[in-house]
């Protein structure tokens, strides 16, 4: 989702199925293009819609006891991290190189007070494009929050995803997104957030649950979800708030825009039925919670692709995905013994990790991608591997860092009484 269209375009059909170019003024500064406006600020509103989503799928997963606490998170991310954003989160994603790179800066973007009349080569105001952006800085933390559900404090979760945002997820934005980061320059293909939200959210999950350690009971009480019904709701909505998740990282309302459409579509379908396949196998019987996890898997891991696949190579990928992800949430996980709650890892983490490989090989024209003759499988591919352990080095060090200083000025797990209580009481 970088600020500058991404390239593409399969030959004539797809160049027909783009519209005209953003218009210009007499002095060649871009005018507003009303139409791709209009889909920008429902796309925003369709990613803030994916929160409240969240909270859902999150709530029904979770024990009876801990509902209200576990639905607190994601709120509290959209409070905390929407005000960061303002005030520093854009400058120091989408501002010019600083501190050798490592983030950006603009003072004009500080406070958000210089972009007031800003309008981007695409034709949408700069106001739009920093709001959009700032609904995928929300959700990120949000998302970690999964992983250590039912026996975090509140104040230190506060705390942590306020310390995360500013050192993992800003940074690692530039690198990606900002036309100057260096991991944009290398090449690196993340259409919608392969590498800055799934990858890095789940590394983080990884992390948290195991520097917080189990639940008490973890493999030995019943820690079943209390409400599918919720889950599935919530899950829907992700399906619906995800389009524009990807599609608005077109940024423009043209063929492009179409091609992430399908494809988010068809991936996350893809993914839904092999995951209910792959459990009616194995278990005898299907599930809603498997079919929740076969959508969110598909959603995860067609995001970083979904601009640069054709159709075939979206359902591909949620096939690919939903087998891995499913041997790693059903067998993985368990041999290894850590208590990711709600799967953070297995389905954002491991999902992301594939989407962003598969980037390099599905994009190539004869898989069905948008990327002609000239492209290199194999080299793109080395550079989505090289991105990935980047995000993963970088990821697992700072969010370590950062548990821990939190874990020692404030603490981050209840006490016993408490997490035997439930949250919502306590």
């Amino acid at each position: 989702m970088p600020t500058s269209r991404p390239a593409a375009g399969r030959a004539v059909l797809f160049a027909l199925l783009c519209l005209a170019g953003t218009a210009h003024a007499a002095d060649g500064t871009p005018e507003v293009d009303t139409g791709t406006t209009a889909w920008m600020l429902t796309s925003t509103g369709l990613v803030l819609l994916m929160v409240p989503g969240l909270a859902m799928f999150y709530g029904g997963l979770v024990r009876t006891k801990n509902v209200l606490g576990t639905m607190m998170h994601s709120f509290a991310a959209m409070a905390i991290v929407g005000v960061l954003w303002m005030v520093c989160g854009y400058a120091m994603s989408f501002g010019a190189n600083a501190l050798g790179g490592w983030c950006g800066w603009n003072p004009d973007y500080f406070l958000l007070k210089g972009i007031d009349t800003t309008i981007m080569p695409q034709g949408i105001p700069e106001y739009v494009f920093a709001m959009f952006q700032g609904k995928f800085a929300i959700i990120t933390p949000a998302l970690i929050a999964g992983a250590f559900a039912e026996r975090v404090k509140f104040r230190g979760y506060c705390i942590f995803i306020a310390l995360w945002s500013l050192l993992v997820y800003n940074p690692l934005c530039h690198w990606v997104w900002a036309s100057d980061g260096f991991l944009f320059k290398q090449g690196a293909i993340d259409f919608a957030g392969g590498t800055v939200v799934h990858i890095n959210a789940g590394v983080a999950a990884l992390v948290a649950c195991i520097v917080i350690g189990k639940r008490i009971g973890y493999g030995k009480e019943n820690m079943a979800p209390h409400s599918m019904v919720m889950t599935m709701i919530g899950a829907s909505m992700l399906w619906v708030g995800w389009f524009g998740f990807n599609v608005g990282s077109n940024l423009e309302a043209n063929g492009g825009a179409t091609l992430a459409m399908i494809n988010t579509f068809v991936a996350t379908a893809g993914a839904a039925v092999v995951w209910v396949l792959l459990e009616a196998m194995a278990r005898g019987k299907a599930s809603m919670l498997g079919a929740a996890s076969g959508i969110v898997v598909g959603l995860v891991t067609i995001t970083p692709a979904c601009g640069t696949v054709g159709p075939v190579g979206a359902i591909a990928l949620g096939a690919i995905s939903s087998i891995i992800c499913y041997f790693f949430v059903t067998v993985v996980k368990v041999k290894a013994g850590y208590d990711d709650s709600l799967d953070v890892f297995g389905i954002h983490g491991v999902g992301g990790i594939i989407g962003a490989v598969g980037t390099g090989i599905f994009s190539a024209a004869s898989l069905g991608g948008v990327k002609g003759d000239d492209y290199s499988m194999m080299g793109q591919t080395m550079i989505q591997i090289q991105a990935i352990v980047i995000t993963v080095i970088w990821t697992a060090v700072v969010t370590y860092v950062a548990l821990k200083l939190v874990d020692l000025v404030i603490g981050l797990r209840v006490t016993q009484e408490d997490e035997r209580e439930g949250l919502d009481q306590t």
